[in-house]
């Protein structure tokens, strides 16, 4: 199933034939446009579209915009489709994906004709997260500000903006917005609240220095420190190579009787295996237990991931068995724990295929961490397998998708075939790696008088 095909055939065949005839592929997306030839034909039964389906859609052409706004405004023409405030916001998410956003302010001025699709604060966070992600800080303030045209400016949206800037590593210009602008907001805003995101907003950056001085610039203006505050302080502890000290600090919350939670306690558990060992660590998931707070997900995750890292697949397979007796249903982020430390492409697709059967869709960080994974082994085929099972989902590839496919090939010597996906890639407006294998170069600017 997964033997390796020779780089001798493999180049005779791409010459021939595209990649999904080496798979015998005759796959195709689930769901396509319609050219504009067909527009205009009657259709005897016309097709019916639920808020699911174009919601899939659309996600499926999340890498490919043109295509998604053709298809958004066919079902509008052709079938009398109301788009909703969330089709809306998912097309202008994906517009705002490729810096389109002159076309996603018409949009959003389209969004007021119709009662059932008026822009709301998710639509502004949209719009924050893909200014802030092109640096384009300026503009995501002045949406900020417009936002009031559509009654949307109030402090939920201003903590929507903060945490945005916190997220896209631009603390900086969130603390300036929060200690040296805030008198002209108009209402008040939770200081603990405001302080978190920015604590976590270093923490997202690894300024770890910025961190401690955070933390104790909290103290000095007063600010009132709430459980969440010390699960993010913890978390740094722990990802800053202390973890240590999270336990400590761990015992500090409970000689002051501060009551922890679930999540807190999925930091101690992590911080408790790296200091103390992964057994230590399972003692705590036990302890937590015992007080009557009932494992999330997240906590199980956490324990399969220490067992995995430490080669106790067997007992992380034994933990996933104890999560399905006790009615939790596993999530990627599940799954990714054991692809990560697998180490046979087959037990790997085994995995992959029975992750599909029990419902779960694969993300495209799942097809990127795969392909990438049996790139590295120097296993072809089941990259092509796993890019075949995509397009059969109808899944848009990404750029990151893109790249570890045109790896492989070009790992394999199969020129051709790489560089008809780089081409490819390139007029989806997505960003290929420069490789001299194809040709591709970094353009360097020509000495001055050359």
């Amino acid at each position: 199933m997964i033997s390796s095909v020779s780089t001798k055939c493999l180049n005779s065949i791409s010459r021939l034939c595209p990649i999904q005839f080496l798979l015998s592929s005759t796959s195709r997306l689930l769901c396509t446009v319609p050219n504009s030839r067909l527009y205009s034909q009657p259709q005897s039964n016309p097709p019916s579209f639920d808020l699911e389906t174009v919601r899939a859609t659309l996600s499926s052409y999340s890498n490919d915009w043109k295509r998604a706004l053709e298809f958004f405004n066919w079902i509008e023409a052709e079938f009398q489709y109301k788009h909703t405030t969330e089709t809306f916001n998912r097309m202008i998410d994906i517009l705002g994906k490729f810096f389109e956003f002159d076309i996603s302010w018409d949009l959003i001025r389209r969004m007021r004709s119709d009662p059932l699709s008026m822009p709301n604060h998710t639509t502004f966070r949209i719009m924050f997260k893909r200014y802030i992600t092109a640096h384009l800080v300026n503009d995501a303030i002045t949406a900020f500000n417009a936002s009031e045209e559509f009654n949307l400016k109030d402090e939920t949206l201003f903590c929507i903006l903060v945490d945005a800037l916190c997220e896209y590593k631009h603390v900086i210009e969130a603390q300036d917005l929060c200690f040296g602008k805030r008198g002209k907001l108009g209402f008040n805003v939770d200081d603990t609240k405001i302080c978190n995101m920015i604590l976590r907003g270093w923490f997202k950056m690894g300024w770890w220095g910025k961190c401690r001085e955070f933390w104790e610039e909290m103290d000095k203006r007063g600010v009132k420190k709430s459980l969440h505050s010390y699960s993010i302080y913890m978390d740094i502890m722990c990802k800053s190579g202390k973890p240590w000290k999270a336990v400590k600090l761990y015992k500090e919350m409970k000689r002051k009787g501060m009551k922890l939670d679930v999540v807190a306690y999925n930091i101690v558990i992590r911080a408790a295996s790296l200091s103390e060992g992964v057994d230590f660590g399972i003692r705590v998931f036990h302890e937590m237990r015992e007080l009557g707070f009932e494992p999330s997900v997240a906590s199980y995750n956490t324990i399969m991931k220490l067992l995995c890292e430490n080669g106790r697949i067997v007992e992380a397979y034994s933990v996933f068995d104890q999560m399905l007796k006790k009615g939790y249903e596993p999530n990627m982020v599940t799954y990714h724990c054991f692809f990560a430390c697998l180490e046979k492409p087959r037990e790997i697709l085994v995995l992959f295929d029975r992750m599909m059967e029990y419902g779960f869709r694969p993300t495209m960080d799942t097809y990127v961490m795969l392909m990438r994974k049996f790139g590295r082994w120097g296993f072809l085929r089941p990259v092509l397998m796993v890019w075949k099972k995509m397009e059969e989902l109808g899944d848009s590839p990404n750029e990151f998708a893109y790249n570890a496919l045109i790896d492989a090939l070009i790992d394999k010597g199969m020129l051709d075939v790489a560089r008809k996906y780089d081409e490819e890639m390139l007029a989806k407006g997505l960003s290929p790696k420069p490789r001299e294998e194809l040709g591709m170069k970094l353009v360097q600017a020509e000495p001055a008088g050359g």
